[in-house]
């Protein structure tokens, strides 16, 4: 069968549907783009906030009407927690966030009305789709915090990790097939291990992983500020192929609005955090998620946090405005917070953020940085540096080559440089 994928959401999603690409390949059926013809068209949601939910429904009816020959198949979060809606929009196959091989075994079963095939060994040289220059390496799933903005736990279920060895084997085999660079990703990988007998650590399984792949680099996923102790980052120096740069699940820089958010951190723990890793990883990357307007954030608490992100000047931001999400308790809290004023929130978030990110991007002027390239634009090779800076250079580029790049210049957002010779 000719297959397509449309993917919402989060780096999961992402590894969620380059699992069963790969699975989908690996059983003699080829991968099209959205836009060509097809027989099953599999399209993985998002259930995050009620705009997530929104840009699901409409993918689904979009996909539905575009192509109106092909199977619909629904995966994800939506479709988990609203399998009746996925249904009523037009899938004809319909799963959650459970196992991706077994749905992608339904679809082959319905289309072809025969009981699914035995599943592949759970090995790790399952082909990755063409095209990728990084790959993903899922180590976590579910999450047990139930945050007063988030739906994810019941969606996702409860913490689960892939043991250590499986995680070795998987980047092994990810760096076979020649990739140099894998993104360590979950649901709340800061709680790896916790669910696995003798409870090992994220530091050990990044250590691991690492033994594992020495020839690739290593990016990791977002991550709970209170994971990064002195201890935490002192484990991590010891990893010769990790990537300098560190994505914070942040979402507040104020202490009143974090507990209203049913967070297990304050400011004060995250600026300390900052600190160690700045400390330990020279001109590293530090970026942050942000929510604006949440229930009860006034004009002092916003304000509040305004003043921490310029105080720790993030070389980059996700903002988003709050969005209510029904299922949540944040849904029905008290103080919620006029959509004009979320949004404007949002915006001058962004414009501190904006500021932020060209000053550390000036900071590397002069300075070389490994860049592994990723495609073509505009007679320029463009990668990302491993403090996630997107470079460019004019010449020497290859895709998929990591190379030491010389930065020379800021032009707006594009940072230009030379190979190092």
């Amino acid at each position: 069968m000719r297959f397509c994928t449309v993917t919402l959401g989060c780096k999961v999603n992402q590894a969620d549907t380059q699992e069963m690409e790969s699975f989908l390949i690996s059983r003699g059926h080829v991968q099209v783009e959205p836009g060509k013809t097809c027989d099953v068209c599999v399209i993985n949601t998002c259930a995050v906030t009620a705009e997530s939910v929104r840009k699901s429904r409409q993918a689904v009816r979009r996909m539905q009407k575009a192509k109106p020959g092909a199977l619909i198949a629904v995966c994800g979060c939506f479709s988990q927690l609203e399998p009746d809606v996925a249904v009523s929009l037009g899938a004809d196959v319909v799963g959650g966030s459970g196992d991706r091989s077994l749905f992608a075994q339904e679809i082959e079963r319905v289309l072809s009305d025969q009981a699914p095939g035995a599943p592949p060994p759970d090995n790790t040289a399952l082909p990755v789709p063409a095209g990728r220059t990084r790959a993903l390496l899922k180590i976590q799933d579910g999450c047990d915090s139930f945050c007063a903005y988030c739906v994810i736990p019941y969606a996702r279920g409860s913490s689960r990790s892939l043991p250590v060895e499986r995680a070795a084997g998987r980047a092994r085999g990810l760096q076979e097939q020649g990739f140099r660079e894998i993104v360590v990703t979950g649901i709340e990988i800061s709680a790896y291990g916790m669910d696995l007998a003798g409870k090992p650590s994220l530091a050990d399984v990044i250590r691991v992983i690492s033994e594992a792949a020495p020839e690739s680099r290593l990016r990791l996923g977002s991550l709970d500020p209170s994971t990064l102790t002195g201890d935490f980052c002192n484990e991590l120096t010891g990893v010769a192929n990790l990537c300098g740069h560190f994505h914070l699940s942040l979402q507040s820089g104020c202490d009143e609005t974090l507990r209203r958010m049913g967070r297990k951190y304050d400011v004060s723990a995250v600026r300390g955090a900052i600190s160690e890793l700045r400390f330990r990883f020279p001109d590293c990357g530090v970026t942050a998620d942000l929510i604006t307007g949440f229930p009860g954030e006034t004009d002092e608490e916003f304000g509040l946090t305004l003043e921490f992100i310029r105080s720790v000047s993030f070389s980059g931001m996700h903002i988003f405005p709050f969005s209510p999400r029904p299922g949540t308790r944040a849904f029905d809290m008290p103080g919620q917070v006029e959509k004009s004023v979320r949004l404007e929130r949002a915006s001058l978030a962004a414009s501190a953020a904006g500021d932020m990110a060209h000053e550390f991007r000036l900071g590397l002027i002069g300075k070389t940085v490994d860049v592994l390239f990723e495609r073509e634009r505009g007679g320029f090779w463009v990668g990302h540096s491993g403090n996630y800076i997107e470079v460019a250079v004019k010449y020497g580029g290859a895709k998929n080559c990591l190379l030491p790049v010389r930065v020379t210049g800021v032009d707006g957002g594009v940072v230009s440089g030379e190979i190092c010779r």
